[in-house]
């Protein structure tokens, strides 16, 4: 199945980073429109974003794995209509010579190369965005 593989280094310390994706307040500063998590391992993740057709969806998942400061693990229902059913979200962090490098590898997709190539972007948008609300 195809996956998309994103890298940034963001110019903050692993644990603000780390804060930004496992906390709904973190979350809706970057990726999401509304968030609930319950930010230990088992624990809901649900997010809610605006959709292309403007109306909004939502991604419900489960934190698989999460080691502090280093690696988070989602992993997204494959019930739903959004185009993260069934996916699941790795993000590592690293410190990197004082910043830290945020490594994201997203799993699970069909074997569409225009939805892949939207996502591709979508997290290209998105990870930007994460280290503009940390620098």
């Amino acid at each position: 199945m195809p996956s998309i593989r994103q890298q940034i280094n963001i110019a903050a310390a692993p644990r603000s980073v780390w804060a930004k994706l496992t906390t709904a307040e973190g979350l809706m500063d970057w990726l999401a429109d509304e968030a609930r998590t319950n930010g230990q391992q088992g624990g809901k993740v649900v997010l809610q974003m605006e959709g292309d057709d403007g109306e909004p969806v939502e991604e419900r998942g489960m934190f698989h794995t999460l080691r502090p400061t280093r690696k988070v693990e989602i992993a997204f229902e494959r019930i739903g209509k959004g185009p993260w059913a069934g996916t699941r979200l790795t993000v590592q962090l690293a410190a990197d010579k004082g910043e830290t490098r945020v490594a994201v590898v997203h799993s699970g997709f069909a074997d569409d190369e225009e939805l892949l190539a939207e996502q591709d972007a979508e997290w290209r948008r998105s990870l930007k965005g994460l280290r503009s609300c940390l620098e």
